[in-house]
């Protein structure tokens, strides 16, 4: 009987914590693809006028680390920038990045799971998000690179659209290895980059090891 009872209690304690969390309010995310377009056309309405490009890559890191390692910790970071900020919003991950040749294969593409493009195609990737991200209304885009080999092509695309744009908006570049170890920050989004790095410092099982 007794036991019959504490089953009872511990299921109406289950259903009065499940309806609370129901009714919770989200979090409000700072990734564009959890949103709707009218979302976010309101929130760079209401001033979030930056937006995070996270570039990761798909590419061989040993046998004991995911293809995909360099794009979680991209997102992740963004994430982190953006919620410091308060005022950025995050794009889709870029997964796809030169690695190399196919045939024959060089660098990385000698591994099972890589997955390349040509430096041109990248570069355009990079051009036409940019272009995308600044008639939808942004006016700081920002290139965040966890790969250091792709770090020339942000920086030339960059300086093509800032030329072009003269200060109607302005493309950023900050590689991953400038904000987990900040010298001096040179603009507010990247002191938000060295805060978000410091934190991750802190949080155990971070950094993922290259």
């Amino acid at each position: 009987m007794i036991a019959a009872l504490f089953r009872i209690a511990l299921c109406a304690c289950a259903l009065v914590t499940a309806g609370a969390l129901a009714q919770a309010p989200p979090a409000s995310s700072v990734f564009i693809d959890d949103l709707t377009w009218t979302e976010l056309r309101d929130d760079i309405a209401a001033g979030k006028t930056t937006v995070i490009v996270p570039i990761g890559a798909t590419e061989q890191n040993g046998p004991w680390m995911a293809l995909g390692k360099h794009n979680v910790r991209a997102k992740l970071l963004s994430e982190k920038i953006a919620r410091t900020l308060g005022d950025a919003l995050v794009a889709p991950v870029i997964s796809y990045v030169p690695e190399g040749q196919v045939d024959p294969p060089t660098q990385h593409m000698r591994f099972p799971g890589t997955i390349t493009i040509p430096e041109t195609a990248f570069e355009q990737t990079l051009e036409y998000a940019a272009r995308s991200f600044k008639r939808a209304g942004f006016r700081d885009i920002v290139f965040l690179g966890d790969h250091g080999g792709y770090q020339k092509s942000e920086s030339a695309v960059a300086a093509r659209l800032n030329r072009e744009w003269q200060a109607q908006a302005r493309v950023r570049t900050r590689s991953r290895s400038t904000t987990a170890r900040p010298r001096r920050p040179t603009s507010r989004c990247s002191s938000a980059a060295a805060t978000a790095a410091r934190k991750s410092a802190r949080t155990p099982g971070w950094p993922i090891p290259r």
